[in-house]
């Protein structure tokens, strides 16, 4: 699964690849506005025939690896709809304001009410665990201004916002999955693997992400019949995790889960590993999504199992202008030297995503109805088929993330290989699953 060049099998010009790599360092900060048609706040276009979309994102702070690839994302969609588009019945440009959180839910909420009172963007995207999610989406569910956001459990977004089932919301919609989704990833993995007992060490914090999980797959673990052991609820920046190293060792649990903030996790398994717990399994949530945090454990990192909703290996291609996932993540790294990350494809949907619900409008620069275009799209896309008319609420559409490890890469020092393709068989399985630690 390394992020290798190659030519797209729908024939998408390689030469605009090479071109886009050389805008890759165009800076997109706080406040950057950025025109499809090339030109910069304050241009000659009239404002009904510029759409703005809002992009919220962590890229400074804990959760920053949850961005990395964003910059490269708002030029590469810069670029594709430099020519704008037709969307109610008239040729309108794309115009991009780039806010960050600094990881902070509260400057989520204030950076989100910037782009809607101040910059008076049509539709908001956002990216970046339930800290970045929910705040964004309260705020423009409140001011009626339509939003999409993305990688969140859709439990910890929907519950954790008061959603009511069958109803939604109006105007805020998300895509990614959710308790039953992480099952169908990691309990095929477990069942392969040869624990010799069903106990399963969850390390949960207090916090959205954790308790969705506490709540929602805890009870999916035990109905498969494993038995989950929580180490009990601890407050994000522990440093210390010697009384749930010690709850799991007791318990003699050989499979081990977690939904931690990736700092978090690091601190944890360095200790886990020299108080000599090693669970033969580690199957992970939240972290070691992206390479920088398997670059930061170094050996550590070997065979920890993750999930995996977006690869250079999934056979899908943009909506937007036929790009493969191949040829995406490839231009991504020739632009950057960096390696691709699943972020990559989902923030490049949440712009196919807002792209479609303008052209779709009868009128994009009507917040309610580009709001309802969102809630009944389904289309095929960067992310694979979504439809956020078929639920588990209105308004969420789910993806089905296969399981990957990380091992020793050929282009990169760490690369993830998917070891088990049970909940989306489309992916190809690229090696055999092998125990954490043996």
């Amino acid at each position: 699964m390394s992020p290798t060049s190659s030519s797209s099998s729908s024939g998408v010009d390689r030469r605009r690849f090479l071109q886009l790599a050389g805008l890759g360092a165009a800076a997109v900060g706080g406040g950057t506005l950025l025109s499809a048609c090339g030109g910069l706040k304050g241009s000659s276009a009239s404002d009904a025939d510029v759409l703005k979309i809002g992009l919220v994102t962590p890229k400074t702070g804990a959760l920053a690896s949850f961005a990395t690839s964003d910059a490269f994302v708002v030029e590469q969609v810069r670029e594709a709809m430099r020519g704008g588009l037709k969307a109610g019945g008239k040729k309108r440009t794309i115009e991009i304001v780039v806010k960050d959180t600094q990881s902070s839910p509260t400057r989520a909420t204030e950076v989100t009410k910037q782009l809607i009172t101040r910059d008076k963007v049509d539709l908001v995207v956002a990216s970046g665990t339930p800290d970045t999610t929910n705040p964004v989406a309260d705020q423009c569910e409140a001011a009626g201004v339509p939003n999409v956001t993305t990688i969140a459990p859709w439990e910890a977004w929907f519950h954790g916002r008061g959603g009511k089932s069958g109803e939604g919301f109006q105007y805020t919609t998300m895509f990614f999955f959710g308790m039953q989704q992480f099952a169908d990833c990691f309990f095929p993995m477990w069942d392969r693997i040869g624990a010799s007992s069903q106990e399963v060490a969850a390390l949960w914090p207090d916090d959205t992400d954790a308790n969705a999980f506490r709540n929602g797959l805890g009870p999916l673990m035990k109905d498969a019949g494993y038995n989950p052991v929580d180490g009990g609820k601890y407050q994000d920046g522990t440093t210390d995790f010697s009384a749930q190293i010690n709850t799991f060792k007791r318990s003699g649990a050989e499979l081990f889960t977690t939904t931690p903030i990736p700092p978090d996790f690091q601190t944890f398994w360095k200790q886990a590993q020299q108080q000599d717990f090693r669970p033969r399994l580690a199957t992970v949530a939240k972290v070691m999504l992206f390479p920088a945090e398997a670059d930061a454990l170094g050996r550590l990192s070997n065979n920890i199992a993750t999930d995996c909703w977006w690869s250079s290996s999934h056979p899908y291609e943009s909506s937007i202008d036929g790009t493969s996932a191949k040829d995406l993540a490839a231009a991504f790294s020739q632009s950057t030297g960096k390696q691709w990350t699943q972020a990559l494809g989902s923030v490049y949907s949440l712009f196919e995503i807002a792209i479609e619900a303008f052209k779709q409008a009868d009128d994009p620069k009507d917040k309610d109805d580009v709001a309802a275009k969102l809630r009944s799209m389904s289309y095929r896309g960067m992310s694979g088929p979504l439809d956020f008319t078929k639920g588990p609420e209105p308004g969420i559409a789910i993806q089905h993330p296969v399981g990957v490890q990380w091992r020793p890469g050929k282009e990169f020092d760490w690369e993830v290989v998917v070891v088990d393709n049970t909940p989306n068989p489309d992916v190809p399985v690229g090696g055999d699953l092998e125990p954490t630690n043996a």
